[in-house]
């Protein structure tokens, strides 16, 4: 097998071997061994990224086993919990963009890889490195570190944090009772963005079956990444490439996998934008009329008060998947080389405690739905399984906000009231910009009944209740939520799938002939630069 330093002009290979030797390379290695790239996100930051670095030791040792060489690097990584509800937040989005760019910088810019094993976690660096892998098509796989063990239910978790809202306990004691939700290092044990984007990475192929579930801190986790290594090395030495494994027919399937596990709204920005990287289209038509059709199996939160912890005991990934192989491609690859039809084959039914049938499902085809209308002609998205029944269908009255802050402003003076809908908006990719998620915004009106949101921002896939996102076009844009006013009536119908906003045509067009864009925020670097170049959240958000 010819190795890419190998491809390099002679002269230029014998000093880049003298520099990768000086950094402690055997050069035997580097005459006779592939060299894989061990992309790591690796902080003290973010808890889920805590226990990357003895993965990445474990990671290391199937590479050595199987014949290659690691060579490890390291890329940022935010934690989107600490930046919740703060301007930081705006960062998180466009920090994919920043992951995915300095690893093709890395691996492109020193053009010595034979292949690579990302290590991630949390929630826009799994995607990110499946950008990564997609662009830069080299033989690839991910690792992550799992989901710590929680000691409480998530409703209890819950629970304490309505309770600080409420005042009744305090600072301290609402720190101590998290921690026993999340116990340790590791990725939150909900079913947001992380634990989404991980399992939605064994159906694309691009993780052990199995793999993005088991508990961090285990010896299994510590197992799987070291089997990982391994694998990557056989990907090598076949030449299997991201773009012969993250097909079209793989796209579809991690869309019917993320609509059975009623998983993170923030996947409808992410699979567009791998698929965008991939050459391919994936539109929010296009995965609509595969969730209107694919039932919801699990119940993990914010769906239920079962954890994914419970969910890999009951069988993880590969169990759900079973539940659903009459939809699936089941010639599709695994990232161990084989069909999804073989793993499936091998695969033991799932506890029907956690993991339910197709025949008797959790809820029928709700998972994620897309809503239409005069308020959003391009489009929003809602997480419908986690809507409660009698929230479904809803009218209430507009209370508009141009920004995330003013709402915490009216929430803390108490102005937000049974049958408000809150309209927050300028926070787009362009209006944020960055897109921030309202996460914190969704957990507030948890402790107001009658309430919704509807908003060009994002939300946490751990949120929950009516909470109506990713409308386009943006305000920034002047799509119709920049017409909005007070007092207005808004419609909402989830089972017929309409977002109305109860104006009439004629009152609506003297509003935008009357329209004056609010002034951007006055930004510089990052932040600048991506709302200068970022398209719609309908089409990943990414940036041109």
């Amino acid at each position: 097998m010819e190795r890419a330093i190998d491809r390099i002009e002679p002269f230029q290979r014998a000093i880049a071997k003298a520099h990768l030797a000086s950094a402690g390379i055997s050069i035997d290695a580097l005459d006779h061994k592939p060299l894989i790239a061990v992309a790591n996100s690796w902080n003290e930051i973010c808890p889920g990224h805590e226990p990357l670095k003895q993965l990445a030791e474990e990671v290391k040792k199937g590479i050595l086993e199987a014949g290659g060489e690691p060579i490890e690097f390291n890329t940022v990584a935010m934690c989107d919990g600490i930046a919740q509800g703060s301007p930081g937040m705006r960062y998180c989005l466009p920090h994919r963009e920043i992951i995915t760019d300095s690893i093709e910088a890395m691996v492109a810019g020193e053009g010595v890889f034979d292949g690579i094993v990302f290590l991630g976690a949390c929630d826009k660096i799994v995607p990110a490195m499946l950008n990564a892998a997609a662009r830069l098509d080299l033989p690839s796989i991910l690792v992550t570190a799992g989901p710590c063990v929680p000691k409480i239910k998530p409703s209890q978790s819950k629970e304490l944090r309505q309770r600080f809202l409420r005042g009744e306990i305090t600072e301290r004691q609402l720190i101590e009772g998290t921690l026993k939700y999340y116990t340790g290092p590791g990725i939150c044990p909900f079913l947001g963005t992380a634990n989404t984007m991980g399992a939605l990475c064994e159906s694309l192929g691009m993780m052990l079956p199995g793999g993005s579930l088991i508990p961090s801190s285990t010896s299994m986790r510590r197992f799987s990444a070291r089997k990982s290594g391994e694998v990557l090395m056989k990907m090598v030495e076949n030449q299997v490439k991201p773009s012969q494994i993250m097909t079209k027919n793989a796209l579809e399937n991690t869309v019917t996998l993320l609509s059975a596990l009623g998983g993170s709204l923030n996947a409808m920005i992410h699979l567009p934008a791998l698929a965008a990287e991939l050459g391919l289209s994936l539109t929010w038509e296009e995965i609509a009329k595969i969730t209107s059709k694919t039932p919801v199996l699990t119940a993990i939160v914010p769906n239920g008060d079962e954890t994914v912890v419970d969910l890999h005991f009951a069988g993880g990934v590969p169990a759900v998947m079973k539940e659903l192989a009459p939809v699936l491609h089941l010639e599709e690859k695994a990232a161990d080389g084989r069909t999804w039809r073989e793993v499936l084959a091998e695969t033991e039914d799932g506890d029907r405690t956690t993991i339910h049938t197709m025949a008797d499902p959790i809820s029928k085809a709700d998972g994620i739905q897309v809503l239409y209308g005069n308020l959003a002609p391009d489009g929003a998205l809602v997480k419908t399984s986690a809507v409660p029944e009698d929230y479904r269908v809803f009218t209430g009255t507009a209370k508009v906000f141009d920004s995330e802050e003013d709402c915490y402003v009216a929430f803390r003076e108490k102005q937000i009231h049974e049958g408000d809908v809150l309209i927050v908006r300028y926070e787009g990719p362009k209006g944020g910009p960055g897109m921030k998620e309202l996460h914190r915004i969704t957990e507030i009106i948890k402790g107001i009944p009658g309430t919704a949101v509807i908003t060009d921002g994002r939300f946490s896939g751990a949120s929950g209740g009516l909470s109506i996102g990713y409308l386009c076009p943006e305000a920034a844009e002047g799509g119709p939520i920049a017409l909005v006013k007070d007092g207005d009536k808004i419609f909402v119908d989830l089972k017929k799938e309409i977002l109305h906003l109860e104006v009439t045509d004629e009152e609506l067009e003297a509003r935008r002939k009357a329209f004056v864009p609010r002034q951007a925020r006055a930004e510089k670097g990052l932040l600048k630069r991506y709302a200068q170049t970022v398209n719609s959240a309908k089409t990943g958000a990414t940036v041109i």
